[in-house]
């Protein structure tokens, strides 16, 4: 038989996939949440697509797999090529074909690439493409390009041979554009000669082709020029409800949209209108999710996105930053401190850079080091560091001669020496990285285990993939094996509450806690 295809992937984060080899035999064994052995399958490659998708690719065919990792349908002579949910792309002999995740074969592997939408299959055949859809229930070509893709609003753009952009799946597919782009997923920005437009998902213009400049913001949101006159628009899929229109002169500066009034700065505007409108400003600059506000009577004020003060305007303070704990940083004359939300000096600027206070401390640098203060101004970590981080559950992460380490609150460290690197991931866990080699430390700073693995990632509590080689196994967050260090591949079934662990047939060795070995060996000893 042909040897299986490798396997390429390219949306990752919808399923967990570990390479493994077929020189030897292997099985599959199934185990509960605890870890008890349920079943054993036979061999193949088992992957866990979605949230319930379950598929084994074994001697060159492809079957879906229930709950119990049975199969119900079969796929002969395909290999797993991509999954975009709802839908599967096989291959087989470089041609690709298509399956929806329910088991049902809709195209053949008979295509030169495929590409996939909701409710939508793109399919190209040399210069010919054709489109599935899944309403119909049917496939037709819809015509020879230079090229063809799927927008994010579910159209086809397609270019043809004269460079110039049509929509074959709208109601004048003959119809020709300069340009057509789809920034957000509602609506293709057209461009004709006549001007730029918004087209909607069934492809008919929702706003006609008349503006002269059209810039797309966030979201389904675009500012536009048409003539003198100044829109803010919030494409809809069925409509471009125009949330703001004015003949004064709107323009996006330092990253911030601002509107003038008879050649002064008036107004700063959200998307959808305006987020303040106050007299007497100079310049706003942006600093976070947060505005610098500036007056020509030299006041500086913070503003937050819903247009309300977080500092109020003041003299004390050239530039503000974001703030935590009632404690803003602040550039004062040449140095930088912090204020509260009337602008009052808390700590006076004798620093030359500053952080957020967090947990009552905040990180701040002298000279070329940094080290932590209180609210007080209370020098309570030395300046020893060249990055440091805030504080979360009495733990930070802070940099010094081009090593990391985690320290608490005293300033002492929580692991075993620096590392080459320290990250925090997002369930608030360390990972660890020492030459090439992994470990992982819990929220509060304790070690489940130092850097010696070559892979090592939290799948749930107790349930701590690691890898040395090309041998996985589970810890749990004591650092003691659930499953040991043996297998090829191990896969976490969390809609079927199940783990599946891969190994060749042999005996698997005994799991044993720190607990066991430490009386084993006083036992040895004893002996």
């Amino acid at each position: 038989m042909r040897k299986l295809h490798l396997l390429k992937f390219f949306i990752p984060l919808l399923f967990t996939f570990l390479s493994t080899g077929f020189a030897y035999p292997q099985t599959w064994e199934v185990f509960d949440n605890n870890f008890h052995l349920e079943k054993k399958l036979a061999e193949g490659e088992i992957f866990l697509l979605g949230n319930s998708l379950r598929i084994n690719v074994a001697d060159n065919d492809l079957a879906f797999l229930d709950a119990n990792y049975e199969p119900f349908t079969n796929i002969e002579g395909a290999s797993l090529y991509q999954f975009l949910e709802p839908w599967i792309i096989i291959k087989n002999n470089e041609k690709f074909g298509a399956l929806h995740e329910y088991g049902e074969q809709v195209l053949p592997a008979t295509y030169d690439e495929i590409q996939s939408y909701y409710t939508l299959l793109l399919g190209r055949k040399g210069e010919e493409y054709f489109v599935y859809d899944r309403g119909k229930r049917a496939t037709s070509s819809i015509g020879n390009f230079i090229s063809a893709r799927i927008a994010r609003n579910g159209q086809v753009i397609a270019k043809n041979s004269d460079g110039s952009y049509s929509l074959p799946l709208s109601e004048d597919p003959d119809h020709k554009f300069i340009s057509l782009t789809d920034p957000s997923t509602d609506v293709i920005v057209a461009k004709e000669a006549s001007g730029f437009g918004l087209i909607n998902t069934e492809g008919k213009y929702i706003l006609k082709p008349v503006i002269d400049e059209l810039t797309h913001l966030e979201e389904n949101y675009f500012y536009a020029k048409n003539s003198n006159e100044y829109l803010l628009i919030n494409a809809l899929s069925t409509s471009a409800d125009i949330r703001y229109n004015s003949f004064h002169r709107i323009s996006i500066e330092n990253e911030v949209m601002v509107e003038y009034i008879h050649g002064k700065l008036r107004r700063i505007m959200k998307n959808d209108g305006i987020l303040l409108d106050i007299v007497g400003m100079d310049s706003v600059r942006k600093s976070g999710d947060f505005f610098n506000v500036h007056f020509r009577d030299g006041t500086t004020g913070l503003l937050n996105k819903e247009g309300q003060w977080e500092v109020k305007p003041n003299k004390t303070a050239n530039g503000i930053f974001p703030g935590n704990e009632g404690a803003y940083g602040a550039q004062i004359g040449d140095g930088f401190g912090f204020i509260n939300a009337s602008g009052d000096t808390l700590i006076a600027p004798n620093f030359d850079q500053v952080s957020v206070f967090s947990e009552g401390m905040a990180s701040v640098k002298l000279g070329t080091k940094w080290g932590y203060i209180n609210h007080h101004q209370a020098l309570v970590i030395p300046y020893e560091y060249s990055s440091a981080g805030a504080f979360k559950e009495g733990v930070a992460i802070v940099q010094a001669e081009g090593k990391y380490d985690l320290i608490n609150k005293s300033g002492t460290s929580m692991i075993d020496g620096p590392l080459q690197r320290i990250s925090r991931t997002s369930d608030g866990y360390y990972l660890l990285e020492n030459n090439g080699l992994f470990g992982l430390a819990k929220p509060d700073g304790t070690i489940i285990s130092h850097p010696v693995y070559e892979e090592i990632r939290r799948e749930a509590k107790d349930k701590i993939l690691v890898r040395k080689g090309d041998k996985y196994g589970v810890i749990k967050e004591n650092g003691d094996f659930e499953l040991p260090l043996f297998y090829t591949s191990i896969l976490f079934d969390e809609k079927n509450e199940k783990v599946l662990a891969k190994s060749k047939t042999e005996k698997v060795p005994e799991v044993l806690s720190k607990k066991e070995l430490k009386k084993r060996k006083k036992q040895k000893k004893g002996a």
